[in-house]
């Protein structure tokens, strides 16, 4: 290791240490301060306005001569209201109630022992995210809200964006007499700090969140020496029944894809039902023509539909993160889940029926994180679940699945209470 590596993983190291003193403070703390801490730093944020869009404005510039796709310049890009709405998911998050030392279950031994199940916090978090700012906001008040301390390790395309939202959550920290320990960012854009973070940074790290494209959350997996909490990208489903209303599913796949095509939850594929996908796609494909969508169909929903492009095998596994879609005709919600269970990511997937049996079936069939029946994919978003904020959409099974918000961010211990009991 040259001298630089060395220093930097020293550097790592330290924060690691620094973390772990953190989480003990912020274990400590009581919820009142937590919360104070949290509506501060929202507080902070709306004063700091200026200079974190001045920062994000130089972010922008770099990404423009750098050559970043519109796609991942839109995730980057803030303005007035989005950063309003920064502010306003950190104030959420201090709104909802503190999980930690809740009782998720209690229950008494025939011999006396009182024992009960109690939320605590997981200790010291990593995340490595890329392009969205708003996550430096999203994770320092769900890991606070949960009693972790967090080290964030962005996007070098967004290094001046976090750097600026994390001086107002230095602020806030501050203002509720909270260590800056608790939250700490990665001020380097050497990838080799990645790496230092994989390692575990001498086992002072409990969990590893990676929240970016598919080539960094593989990296995480399989390289890191600590748990890691997994967010794969968002291949995502809109099976068009042969029940549907014809209206409603036309405003729900629209919705899914072009609300915003960027966000993970964005539809990437969609299903027709070959029992009414001469009725059903005409129709549906048209609105999604009109709003500037490409469509990239199978055999069957080109013979029904000509112009469309073919779509091929990629086009399964491709999350567009883009105005395209891709379109196939199955054979009901049996070729729907299977389909889904073939290409899908596992993340989030819908179902447009007016038929209740149906919808229960593709309930039943489909494993993913996220089910929905005739509404958007658009809704997975842990705002939208009630959660404040997120700090990503889990598609692992364990420790969390979902969205992942300030309760999904614990664990528990279990507390017995005796009155001298011995075991015979």
């Amino acid at each position: 290791m040259d001298d630089a590596a060395g220093g930097l993983q020293a550097t790592m190291t330290a924060m690691g240490q620094a973390a772990r003193e953190g989480a003990r403070a912020l274990r400590l703390a009581t919820p009142a301060q937590r919360t104070a801490a949290l509506v501060a730093i929202a507080d902070a944020i709306r004063a700091d306005a200026p200079a974190i869009l001045a920062a994000n404005a130089r972010d922008l510039e770099k990404a423009g001569k750098n050559g970043l796709t519109p796609p991942m310049i839109e995730r980057l890009m803030l303005n007035e209201a989005r950063l309003e709405g920064v502010a306003a998911g950190v104030a959420a998050v201090a709104a909802i109630p503190d999980p930690l030392g809740v009782e998720t279950s209690r229950w008494t031994r025939p011999n006396g022992l009182d024992i009960a199940r109690v939320r605590t916090p997981i200790g010291v978090i990593a995340m490595i995210y890329e392009s969205r700012p708003n996550v430096t906001a999203d994770a320092a008040a769900l890991t606070l809200r949960s009693g972790n301390a967090v080290i964030l390790r962005g996007g070098s395309e967004c290094i001046e964006s976090n750097l600026a939202i994390h001086g107002a959550v230095l602020k806030g920290l501050a203002a509720a007499g909270l260590p800056p320990q608790v939250v700490q960012m990665v001020r380097t854009t050497d990838r080799a700090a990645v790496g230092a973070i994989l390692s575990g940074l001498d086992r002072t790290i409990d969990l590893i969140i990676p929240r970016g494209g598919k080539s960094l959350v593989a990296r995480v997996q399989a390289e890191a020496r600590a748990p890691v909490l997994g967010h794969l990208e968002g291949l995502n489903h809109v099976f068009v029944h042969e029940a549907a209303d014809l209206k409603k599913a036309a405003d729900i796949v629209l919705n899914a894809k072009m609300r915003r095509v960027s966000v993970c939850g964005s539809a990437e594929t969609l299903l027709i039902d070959r029992a009414a996908a001469a009725k059903l796609l005409p129709p549906i494909a048209d609105v999604l023509i009109k709003a500037g969508c490409e469509i990239r169909g199978d055999a069957a929903a080109r013979a029904i539909e000509p112009e469309l492009k073919a779509a091929t095998v990629e086009d399964w596994t491709t999350e567009y993160l883009a105005p395209i879609i891709a379109v196939a005709v199955v054979d009901g919600v049996e070729g729907a889940a299977d389909h889904i269970a073939t290409y899908g990511s596992g993340h989030t997937d819908a179902i447009v029926t007016e038929d209740g049996a149906a919808a229960e079936a593709f309930i039943a069939k489909v494993d993913s994180a996220i089910v929905l029946v005739n509404a958007s994919t658009q809704f997975a978003d842990g705002g939208e679940f009630g959660f404040g904020a997120e700090i990503g959409i889990a598609t692992d099974k364990l420790h969390a699945r979902g969205p992942v918000g300030a309760e999904q961010l614990t664990t528990f211990k279990y507390v017995v209470r005796g009155t001298g009991q011995t075991r015979p």
